[in-house]
């Protein structure tokens, strides 16, 4: 099975963050999209290898705000010109 790919990513530095889209189901039976949004930090251990991180130090955070900003500017733009199948979650009226 393939691996699902990000609708959209944002990089700053070592710091990134991810969107989504998921499918969700409402009462009734009816499905909709709603993007969802990953922050990370990535960085190499002791030994080279990559690994991530969802912890950041002060320089960091300007980086991910930077990069939570434009997913919700996406976000955003999206959701003024989406269609009727893809939703933002706030949208969803519990």
């Amino acid at each position: 099975m393939a691996q699902a790919k990000p609708v959209q990513k944002f990089r700053a530095g070592q710091v990134s963050c991810a969107l989504w889209e998921n499918e969700l189901s409402l009462s009734g039976g009816r499905k909709i999209k709603a993007l969802k949004a990953t922050l990370e930090r990535r960085y190499k251990d002791n030994d080279g290898t990559w690994k991530s991180s969802g912890s950041f130090g002060r320089n960091e955070i300007p980086l991910a705000l930077w990069c939570l900003q434009k997913a919700f500017d996406h976000m955003i733009d999206d959701s003024n010109t989406r269609s009727d199948d893809v939703i933002s979650e706030e949208d969803i009226i519990a």
